[in-house]
């Protein structure tokens, strides 16, 4: 592409005033599934984002002439719920000196802490001069606002480093993720760890079977609304147990079954046919890895929730040939079921320079305690030999 041409920035506050053509065209085979027109626009139609939610949409598109040519999906965000990546003391800090943290500025996939693009261009334009823009204009929003900070959360690995040089302080998180060896079957899978961890496995599993449940897996391409609302009862009960509120509603999840079926794939637990608990996952066959989203029983069976979100889903993985399938963030818990942990960064700007300066002495600390922490979980593989993902 050549530089000449017209370039401007402008704020989308609602995603459909794109096409999902214009949008999904700049997306790159590991963009993931979460940044697609039709799951941005889900959320946002279904009010999961947007209004009083907290979640104020703002996405930065970046056009040539009148052709979209780069994006990034952000929201102005008034609180740091459904983000995970916790700074809270940090909003806490910045207050204590008068300012204001929020609103602050979001560059992330609402409630889903998976690692995806988060700087956007479209195939055949120069990328590094369409992210220098898209940078430059996330900063301004910031500056120009009077806004305390922007926070790009889970960026691809080449994406940080762009964003490490224009100034954004990096943050490290660990998640904990399944990787396939190649497993013909889940036996197969049990013989690569260690003794401990699956005379455990088979253990739970066992323990499950007796209470005489039974799995059915439900592609996403044959799932009706009957499957997505027992599915959601199954996801509300959860939050509600934990005396908080799901940040997804039913509507949503319909609309993305029928938005995206291709994605999605149910696994049902059944007692004596009748159903009880349910997990999803979200699988991406270009970049062969699935993810675990949400899960949710209606009533509490002891491991049930280890056979429905764990096991069922690397048995589906192996058998559908999937390489990686990451557990979501948190929980130390999966080592024991076969999950290595994975560091993964996120990028922040902070507009002040003196708490610029405070939270990057912070940063320092921490990465050396995550690295530390990270090299203790090493000392307790579950596999029999393996290397910690950094």
């Amino acid at each position: 592409m050549t530089e000449s041409g017209q370039f401007h920035l402008e704020i989308l506050t609602k995603i459909s005033d794109v096409t999902s053509p214009e949008w999904n065209g700049l997306l790159s085979d590991d963009a993931g599934p979460f940044l697609k027109h039709e799951f941005l626009s889900s959320l946002e139609e279904t009010a999961c984002v947007g209004n009083n939610t907290g979640w104020q949409i703002a996405h930065l598109v970046l056009r040539c002439n009148d052709e979209i040519v780069g994006a990034i999906p952000l929201y102005l965000k008034q609180h740091s719920y459904g983000e995970y990546v916790f700074d809270w003391s940090w909003a806490q800090a910045y207050e204590q000196q008068g300012m204001n943290y929020y609103p602050k500025v979001l560059c992330a996939i609402p409630f889903t802490p998976v690692q995806g693009s988060r700087l956007l261009s479209k195939p055949g334009f120069n990328k590094a001069l369409i992210y220098s823009k898209l940078i430059s204009g996330l900063k301004s929003l910031v500056i120009d606002n009077q806004l305390s900070s922007a926070h790009v959360l889970f960026p691809q690995k080449h994406e940080v480093d762009i964003l490490n040089t224009q100034g954004f302080l990096l943050r490290d998180s660990v998640q904990f993720h399944w990787h396939n060896q190649g497993y013909q079957s889940f036996e197969q899978f049990l013989s690569s760890l260690t003794m401990k961890r699956r005379k455990n496995i088979r253990r739970e599993r066992e323990s499950v079977a007796r209470q005489n449940i039974s799995f059915r897996h439900i592609p996403g391409r044959v799932s009706t609304d009957h499957d997505w609302e027992f599915f959601y009862a199954c996801y509300a009960n959860t939050y509600f147990e934990h005396q908080s509120q799901p940040y997804l509603n039913e509507s949503f999840f319909k609309l993305w079954g029928k938005r995206l079926p291709e994605n999605l794939h149910l696994i049902v637990a059944e007692r004596n046919g009748a159903p009880i608990a349910s997990s999803l996952l979200v699988v991406d066959a270009v970049m062969s890895k699935a993810y675990g989203r949400y899960w949710g029983a209606l009533e509490h069976i002891p491991l049930l929730h280890f056979e429905t979100a764990y096991y069922q889903a690397i048995e589906y993985c192996i058998a559908a040939g999937i390489q990686t399938f990451e557990g979501g963030a948190q929980g130390e818990h999966k080592m024991a079921r076969g999950f290595l942990p994975t560091t993964i960064q996120s990028a922040h700007f902070i507009k002040d320079p003196r708490f610029a300066k405070a939270v990057e002495q912070f940063l320092g600390r921490e990465h050396q305690g995550i690295e530390a922490y990270v090299d203790e979980l090493a000392e307790h593989s579950p596999l029999k030999s393996s290397k910690v993902l950094k």
